[in-house]
């Protein structure tokens, strides 16, 4: 039963996790996450910096905890795995070092895992996850992407923002309401009493250069420009802003384009399988949407777990696990992070000669 000592420090959440595979089914033996959201909210978004400084304070003690809570030691383990492109760079480059480190002290191989790839295998941790080929919405604070999985782990991007990811425009329209950080949450919670119906907001289509528009692709700049231009209004003709509804008609929009994109991707891909993933997949409406259109256009859909759809490092274990069991691979210890790294070149971390 293979297992993985996991780390991940990407953005803002230092976390650490130990994931086994039991015959083809993932267990979380240990899974501890130390937040950084409040001390960033206090700056509207995420510092490097201090970023960087809590996972340096973090690390160690998340590494003890799960170790002891899984009553096991790293040389017991398969492999350790840590995120290593992308991300911030000084915070990716904790986990890396980290998991380079307890590697080559206990002789164990270590695999440096693309972030992305942690997301995608995150779907795996809940009860259905689905046999490729699938497609794959991959909706965060930094990516929104629509990616076929085919057979041994190949991924193809199908579609993308040309802007702004989900993710993004909800922590900018949280602000311009005058709500919390981060968006997502903020939004959700507020929206629940207003009206989705009150505000046409526009749903952002990416222009063809030979004319027409992209079917598959995403833009939020639009719809962000949008809300301010009706918030604007509202404050000149002097009124109390309806936040609520306001928050539920943004809502509303981004999970009508999200679903209605993905469900036209698959129908022409032939795919009749979805996956959800990412920070925006905790989104309840998005999540209700998406399975009523499935039911609707008789398509499986299967959502990452709550607990595993933000940043975490038992993903991180999941794609790890998941490049064990279609080779043996490791990562050369003299690798280095890279804050921007196509997914479809993920592989290019297993060569000898580091991409970075």
């Amino acid at each position: 039963m293979p297992s993985v000592l996991a780390l991940e420090t990407s953005c803002d959440e230092s976390a650490v996790a130990i994931v086994q595979n039991r015959g083809g089914t993932l267990e979380v033996l240990a899974s501890r996450i130390a937040s950084q959201v409040e001390e960033h909210a206090r700056w509207g978004g995420v510092v490097p910096e201090i970023a960087s400084r809590r996972h340096v304070e973090a690390l160690p003690s998340l590494i003890g905890c799960v170790l002891s809570e899984a009553e096991c030691r790293v040389d017991q383990l398969d492999a350790v795995a840590a995120t290593v492109a992308p991300g911030l760079a000084g915070a990716l480059m904790v986990a890396s070092v980290t998991g380079r480190t307890l590697a080559a002290l206990h002789g164990r191989p270590f695999i440096g895992v693309h972030h992305l790839e942690g997301h995608l295998a995150s779907v795996r941790l809940g009860n259905h996850a689905p046999d490729p080929p699938y497609l794959v919405l991959l909706v965060s604070g930094g990516h929104t992407e629509l990616i076929r999985v085919g057979d041994h782990g190949s991924m193809q991007r199908l579609g993308r923002s040309h802007d702004d990811a989900a993710g993004e425009a909800f922590d900018k329209v949280a602000r311009l309401l005058g709500l919390g950080y981060p968006g997502g949450p903020a939004i959700q919670q507020i929206a629940e009493g207003g009206d989705s119906t009150r505000f046409r907001l526009p749903k952002g289509r990416v222009s063809r250069p030979e004319g027409g528009f992209h079917p598959y692709d995403f833009s939020f700049s639009g719809l962000k420009t949008a809300m301010l231009r009706t918030v604007e209004s509202l404050q000149e003709e002097m009124k109390d802003l309806p936040v609520q509804d306001l928050a539920a008609s943004f809502e509303q929009v981004v999970a009508d384009v999200l679903v209605e994109r993905t469900m036209r991707c698959a129908m022409d891909h032939n795919l009749r399988n979805i996956v959800m993933v990412g920070g925006v997949a905790a989104n309840q409406r998005l999540r209700h949407l998406m399975r009523e259109e499935g039911i609707a256009q008789a398509v499986d859909v299967s959502i990452a777990p709550l607990a595993f759809c933000t940043d975490n490092a038992a993903m991180i274990g999941a794609a790890a696990l998941g490049r064990l069991e279609r080779q043996a691979i490791e990562t050369s210890l003299k690798t280095g992070v890279s804050a921007r790294w196509p997914l479809d070149q993920a592989n290019a971390l297993y060569g000898e000669l580091p991409p970075f």
